[in-house]
């Protein structure tokens, strides 16, 4: 599963540009959870333009124990979503956008798409939406609420699934200091899903 993401933008990338990238697994380790063995995977891709390096990502993710057919899938402890918010936005999650986007990224997990396996298999109440997925509609919101600013930083941590059972909100403000913005994903019963920082340049 997508446990969260950094990217770091050096030089923009230009159409018609040759790129190369290159990639590297940092940091592989095992630690053990509510939900039993977790095994967490760190990957950076390096992404080389003419003049040099252009973006470094540094993506997480998590691997955890199969669970039995009939079992509920166990949700982590959440944490509540800041109310106090200037920016929001609703979110009505459907198995349409879920495929398509599953397509998009070559993403052929079936809790994704096929509603009797994530449920009576995998044991979630619906349709999980794709981590990156949240991830891309925070960027799009931070860049909404921001226009004109480039990106510098953009990280983002998972901390809880959503599903399509129910529309879910994107909330944000800018950072203290001005010079970025938080970020939340947040879940219909008001906990965290998904934070993300951003820097502008």
């Amino acid at each position: 599963m997508f446990a969260g993401e950094r990217l770091r933008f050096h030089e923009p990338v230009r159409i018609g540009e040759e790129l190369r990238r290159e990639t590297e697994l940092a940091d592989l380790a095992m630690k053990s959870g509510g939900t039993g063995t977790l095994v967490f995977a760190t990957v950076i891709h390096r992404v080389y333009a003419p003049g040099g390096l252009a973006l470094e990502e540094e993506r997480r993710t998590v691997f955890r124990e199969e669970i039995r057919a009939g079992e509920r899938n166990q949700a982590p402890r959440r944490e509540d979503a800041p109310v106090d918010v200037p920016w929001r936005r609703r979110v009505v999650p459907d198995p349409i956008l879920l495929f398509r986007f599953s397509a998009l990224t070559f993403n052929s997990h079936r809790i994704h798409y096929d509603r009797a396996w994530a449920m009576d298999v995998e044991g979630y109440p619906g349709l999980v939406v794709h981590g990156p997925l949240t991830s891309t509609l925070l960027v799009d919101f931070a860049r909404d609420h921001n226009p004109g600013r480039v990106f510098r930083t953009y990280t983002t941590q998972a901390r809880a699934p959503l599903f399509d059972t129910a529309p879910f909100e994107l909330r944000g403000r800018p950072s203290a200091d001005g010079g970025g913005a938080e970020l939340w994903a947040v879940t219909p019963e008001g906990t965290v899903a998904m934070s993300a920082q951003v820097e502008f340049a």
